[in-house]
């Protein structure tokens, strides 16, 4: 996007233009041929049009990541990507907030999606980014929120850092050639976060960071939202409270777990036989290594040493697990397994796999079954075998068990 007409967007002139496009949006039912043309009857310049359509559409985009806010704030295509989900920062916002450091410096704060959540949170808030335009979007936005911030273009790897409370980076993880895996490639590169590290500071990163990459005593934190995992923070010592943790965002509210609820810890993992319940842990808690933690939270065990899946023969419901009863077990081999589940009249059927070389699309088409019933069917292993699981999901029909919390 051009800075000059973003600039000029935001004056009064602009403001009708962006109020008109959405307008014009709306009446074509987001048509975007119609909505320009409609647009450049009232607009010549065609830079202006287009920033103004260019807004409205990124504004409905960015709905599921930034809500009611969405509708006031301005972005950009590459940067709304990267932002961070409101409900992820504002719990990050909230942690850090309780640590009172008073002030953070966002070292590359995009269109300032952290920096809300930070200022919400009572902090005094500062930002550097090389972009201009990321940086007056991030101003911008501030502004039409009623949030106090600094922001302004600076190498936050150039400036000193020492009056600020804390420091908040998110890498650049992406280049003209698209994502960087080495992390020495990010910008800052990895070399600069693990200067931050030393200091108080959180660095979010990709939830794919290998464990052996994270420093000695830093706390690695994996983020899941609505059952997706969506990022892993870097908490340094001055604000770590555990080594590893997998925090989970839902419709319920947060919960989190570390290895202080994991009596298996670098010990051997409780493979045991299949039991009446099973439970998929969420994401964020596999990649922070926690699985035997659920695996213990529900009185059960492991399927497989080197399978996420956990088993009981207790219900329970935990905010780490999907829980499932097991029905019964199918044959594992394509052509009986087809046969079983026709006997059963289902038609409808979600395959969910994990250690076995299933593609779930292309063997619910080979089924090609058409009954009435739906059902959910788990493949994965049992000690080393290939098994198939007929399964319910908690909570569907009149015979669901009684699901106790998880503590």
């Amino acid at each position: 996007m051009d800075l000059d007409a973003f600039r000029w967007l935001l004056t009064d002139d602009g403001q009708r233009l962006l109020d008109r496009a959405s307008h014009a949006y709306a009446d074509h039912d987001g048509d975007p041929v119609r909505s320009a043309a409609a647009v450049r009857k009232i607009e010549s310049d065609p830079d202006r049009a287009a920033a103004a359509l260019t807004q409205v559409g990124l504004r409905i985009k960015a709905v599921p990541k930034f809500g009611d806010d969405a509708v006031r704030m301005y972005f950009t295509p590459d940067a709304l990507e990267q932002a961070t989900r409101t409900r992820v920062a504002t719990h990050r916002a909230a942690r850090l907030a309780a640590a009172a450091p008073e002030s953070v410096i966002d070292l590359g704060c995009g269109i300032g999606g952290d920096l809300i959540a930070f200022a919400r949170a009572g902090l005094t808030v500062a930002g550097v980014d090389l972009d201009p335009v990321r940086v007056a979007v991030a101003e911008a936005n501030l502004a039409a929120l009623g949030l106090p911030g600094a922001v302004q273009v600076a190498d936050g790897t150039t400036l000193d850092l020492s009056g600020f409370g804390a420091v908040f980076a998110d890498p650049a993880r992406r280049g003209a050639r698209g994502r960087v895996f080495d992390a020495e490639g990010w910008t800052p590169p990895w070399s600069f976060v693990t200067s931050l590290l030393e200091r108080a500071s959180v660095v979010k990163v990709a939830p794919g960071i290998p464990h052996d990459l994270v420093p000695d005593s830093v706390e690695a934190e994996w983020v899941s939202e609505a059952g997706e995992v969506k990022e892993a923070a870097l908490w340094s010592s001055y604000l770590a409270t555990a080594r590893c943790r997998a925090t989970v965002i839902g419709s319920g509210g947060l919960a989190s777990i570390t290895e202080e609820d994991d009596p298996y810890d670098g010990r051997e993992r409780p493979v045991r036989e299949l039991g009446a319940f099973l439970y998929e842990p969420d994401g964020a808690v596999i990649r922070a290594g926690l699985v035997t933690a659920v695996a213990a939270g529900v009185d059960g065990g492991l399927l497989d040493e080197h399978i996420a899946y956990v088993t009981s023969d207790t219900s329970f419901r935990s905010p780490f697990a999907r829980g499932y009863q097991v029905l019964e077990t199918l044959p594992y081999r394509e052509k009986p397994l087809k046969a079983a589940l026709r006997e059963r009249g289902i038609g409808r059927l979600t395959i969910k796999k994990r250690g076995v070389d299933v593609v779930p699309e292309q063997l619910r088409k080979r089924l090609d079954l058409h009954g009435e019933q739906e059902a959910t069917l788990v493949m994965t292993r049992v000690a080393g075998e290939g098994t198939a699981l007929l399964v319910q999901p908690f909570g569907q029909g009149t015979d669901s068990p009684a699901m106790p919390l998880i503590r």
